[in-house]
């Protein structure tokens, strides 16, 4: 179950049922990728639809202008009509408040808005436009965290504000795959539709209200294996990675030795950061780390 409190108890593994394989270069544990992320900071995607200004609005006012992340907005905007997003968003907060265009490389500490009747991606930390679907149905949200959590693997955070539908749901799922932390609203919600759904598949880390996201959010860019980068939190972990790889082999009776030693060192670091643990002595010592 998933608690709806700061502490929340994540998964060790999506895939302790199954025997480990020998790394084939493609994917790693719970399907996810072995690349690096393609920027160093980590960068925040937030989706919503109806009643999503609001929501968007207060995340904002309740964010640090000097987080160290970036943050990208994608919301339904209809076709053909000009957005007042970056007028009114920019004056919750003191970052910079941009509507994405000429393909720019993500910079922390800036809020970049999707424009009126096009799709938004990431490729190599830079946002790239696309036309909208003529066809079939639009989930810009979805779309556009897939691509995030495929170009910043464990740097991708998914964060589904109130909304219609179920836009988002697919796209947390690929962010929580790739070894990201995703959210959800709670409900202070004006539509739960988006929010509901995205709880209801068990890819959520944290439900909580635009506020208390915001907090976390800053929180989790704050934590000591969250700002070092890859080589040094790796580094860190190193002294006790023996330790945890074999409790997981007590707990699950599987030898996780077995997958490619960055990016588990890597997910040990994100479960650290989740469970506002600080040390890796600490997260090794028996009940500290919640059960499911």
């Amino acid at each position: 179950m998933l608690e709806q409190t700061g502490r929340t108890p994540i998964p060790s593994t999506d895939s302790a049922s199954t025997a480990p394989r020998e790394n084939d270069g493609a994917t790693e544990e719970c399907g996810e990728p072995s690349k690096s992320p393609a920027s160093s900071f980590p960068i925040v995607g937030v989706g919503a639809s109806a009643g999503g200004l609001d929501a968007f609005s207060r995340l904002l006012a309740a964010l640090p202008v000097e987080s160290g992340m970036a943050f990208v907005l994608v919301q339904h905007l209809a076709a053909g009509h000009p957005s007042a997003l970056v007028e009114i968003l920019s004056r919750a907060t003191k970052m910079p408040v941009l509507e994405v265009k000429d393909e720019p490389a993500v910079e922390p500490n800036h809020v970049y808005v999707i424009p009126p009747g096009r799709s938004l991606v990431i490729s190599r930390g830079r946002l790239q436009l696309q036309p909208r679907p003529t066809g079939g149905q639009h989930r810009p949200i979805d779309q556009f965290f897939s691509a995030l959590a495929e170009d910043q693997v464990d740097q991708a955070i998914g964060v589904v504000l109130s909304g219609t539908a179920t836009d988002g749901t697919l796209g947390l799922e690929a962010i929580k795959a790739a070894g990201g932390i995703t959210f959800a609203q709670d409900g202070t919600a004006q539509q739960e539709g988006m929010p509901h759904s995205a709880i209801a598949s068990g890819c959520v880390d944290f439900v909580l209200s635009p506020e208390e996201i915001a907090r976390e959010i800053a929180r989790i860019g704050r934590h000591p294996f969250v700002a070092l980068d890859d080589e040094a939190a790796i580094s860190q972990v190193d002294g006790h990675f023996d330790r945890v790889v074999a409790l997981l082999r007590r707990a699950t009776s599987v030898d996780f030795g077995h997958y490619k030693g960055n990016t588990l060192r890597r997910r040990i670091a994100r479960r650290m950061a989740l469970l506002k643990l600080d040390s890796v002595a600490e997260y090794t010592e028996p009940g500290t780390v919640p059960r499911e």
